[in-house]
């Protein structure tokens, strides 16, 4: 008995049905992990942009080449976005990397802080949000009193290794010498000497 054509792509339907089903899920499960891992990243940069000596700061800095690698289901697929993001990394990796000098401090600094707003702003674009540059650029939020305390604590930390290292000796500066307890003196008994006569024995004539 000769099939049909669609007993033919029922039979097709019936069997890869169930896979196609499988790797369609597969798919989905990395696009969300994909995303969720590009959120995670552009909201720990977004909560660090004011102290970019924080661990997840930096942690989330060298995430940005896998969260935004591209697509790799079947083939290799990256959009227009993500590389605009790879490429804003590698300006502001670059820049990060660059030897410094007291002379060129200032200069890198201006440029270092450009850099990471065009890298905030690729971010942000990939993911679908519109930001101002101004907002990115002056909108975080550091208390005076959490830099007075994070320079502190450097300070403490650089002190503590000079002293470990010998290169700095600590400071003291005597006020008083506490005397050690004197023991207890004995006291010297009484002694009584008593005071008698002699008799004086007449002679014998």
């Amino acid at each position: 008995m000769m099939l049909s054509m669609d007993n033919w792509l029922l039979i097709f339907s019936t069997i890869l049905g169930p896979v196609l089903a499988v790797q369609a899920q597969k798919w989905v499960e990395r696009v969300r992990k994909r995303n969720d891992r590009k959120e995670w990243i552009f909201n720990t940069l977004m909560s660090t942009r004011g102290n970019r000596t924080d661990v997840n700061h930096v942690t989330a800095l060298n995430l940005i080449e896998l969260a935004f690698y591209g697509s790799n289901f079947f083939w290799k697929r990256r959009t227009k976005t993500e590389e605009a993001v790879l490429d804003a990394w590698k300006e502001y990796l670059d820049k990060l990397n660059t030897t410094l000098t007291p002379e060129t401090l200032q200069i890198w600094s201006a440029q270092r802080e450009e850099l990471f707003i065009e890298l905030l702003l690729a971010v942000s674009n990939d993911l679908g949000y519109k930001f101002d540059r101004v907002v990115l650029k002056k909108g975080a939020y550091l208390p005076v009193a959490h830099g007075d305390y994070f320079a502190e604590l450097a300070s403490l930390r650089k002190f503590g290794i000079e002293v470990l290292e010998g290169k700095r000796a600590i400071k003291m500066d005597i006020t008083s010498i506490p005397t050690p307890p004197q023991p207890p003196t004995a006291s010297k008994p009484e002694i009584t000497i008593a005071n008698n006569k002699s008799e004086q024995v007449p002679e014998k004539s």
